[in-house]
């Protein structure tokens, strides 16, 4: 069984690039390009080759081989590295038992920390998404199709400048915000709106502030892109026959954009479910968070195979959300990433 798992592992790289292959090669003709050059015809032999040994030597050896090697690493026992391969190196699925029951080998009561961690993190995440689309929509679309180019220049330059500074000392800057003494409880009291400071980092309310923050970007570019490729001559049109602000942007510019939002809602959802810095450092005492609980099974229980069966898991889950996304929106793959 041990040999079968290195043969997933190494033979699984070659089985993803064919299915990504197939899926191109069947979009293509989905779409229907019959004068169309191929990928060699377009950028010639040597750059192609380049592209596509540089492409998959960073998709196999940074992506899909540790991906496998996590996978395979979590179906097995927690061992001394001196047995690793011996006779009690078996597949097993303790690791997931545990996830679900907190034990290996009871299955009386549920792991209702660990569940609640990573449901609790889920529906955060997916809360953190929709805020970070209703702040960015509106930005996205006066910057794409209102704002004239030198007010443009200024809204990017804002935008990009305070993520010239490092992702832990913002996360540490929110925290000095949301204090008890901080700023922003400061001015409430000094404005009399309250008669005590409210508990900002026990409530979450800083955490999901910073994860909001941390990954606004990933929204906001991809809806921009959108939107500003739209025709506004469509907009116009839409005025012209009368419709109100709301159906145009419901039946408008919401279905042509659908691309951009299909892909910020995945890079934000996926981003902040795997987040660890924000929730750290902005979270309160009684904070639950799934990722810290993996870091702490790599780290402090010193159990890689269970670690890797946490980290499995969410990755599943991430998954899952993308496909969903991709229903949902009624996009294919190859449309989120234009």
């Amino acid at each position: 069984m041990i040999e079968l798992g290195k043969y997933v592992i190494f033979g699984g790289p070659v089985i993803v690039i064919a299915v990504f292959w197939a899926m191109a090669v069947m979009e293509r003709r989905h779409q229907g390009e019959p004068g169309a050059k191929n990928f060699f015809g377009r950028n010639g032999i040597a750059i192609a080759v380049f592209l596509l040994a540089a492409v998959g030597l960073w998709a196999v050896i940074m992506i899909v081989l540790p991906q496998l090697y996590m996978i395979d690493f979590s179906f097995h026992p927690k061992l001394p590295p001196k047995d690793y391969g011996g006779p009690n190196d078996h597949y097993t699925l303790d690791s997931y038992r545990y996830f679900i029951f907190g034990s290996t080998t009871s299955t009386d009561q549920l792991n209702t920390l660990h569940l609640k961690a990573f449901f609790m993190t889920i529906l955060a995440s997916i809360l953190v998404t929709a805020i970070n689309f209703c702040l960015c929509y509106p930005l996205a679309y006066y910057m794409a199709q209102v704002a004239k180019p030198e007010r443009l220049r200024l809204f990017m330059l804002m935008l990009i400048a305070p993520f010239w500074v490092n992702e832990i000392l913002r996360a540490f800057a929110f925290r000095v915000l949301f204090s008890t003494g901080g700023l922003i409880n400061t001015a409430l009291l000094g404005l009399g709106l309250i008669g005590e400071p409210i508990d900002f980092l026990g409530l979450d309310i800083g955490m999901y502030t910073g994860l909001s923050y941390a990954y606004l970007l990933m929204m906001m570019f991809p809806l921009y892109n959108a939107i500003e490729s739209l025709d506004k001559n469509q907009i116009e049109a839409a005025r012209d026959l009368g419709a109100p602000w709301w159906h145009i942007h419901l039946f408008v510019v919401m279905p042509f954009a659908k691309p951009g939002i299909a892909s910020g809602c995945t890079m934000v959802f996926m981003l902040t479910a795997g987040a660890l810095a924000a929730p750290l450092i902005l979270g309160g005492p009684k904070s639950l968070w799934f990722t810290p609980i993996v870091y702490d099974r790599f780290y402090q229980a010193f159990n890689w195979p269970q670690g890797s069966a946490y980290a499995f898991i969410l990755l599943l889950t991430c998954i899952v959300f993308v496909l969903a996304v991709l229903r949902v929106f009624r996009v294919s793959l190859g449309e989120i990433t234009r």
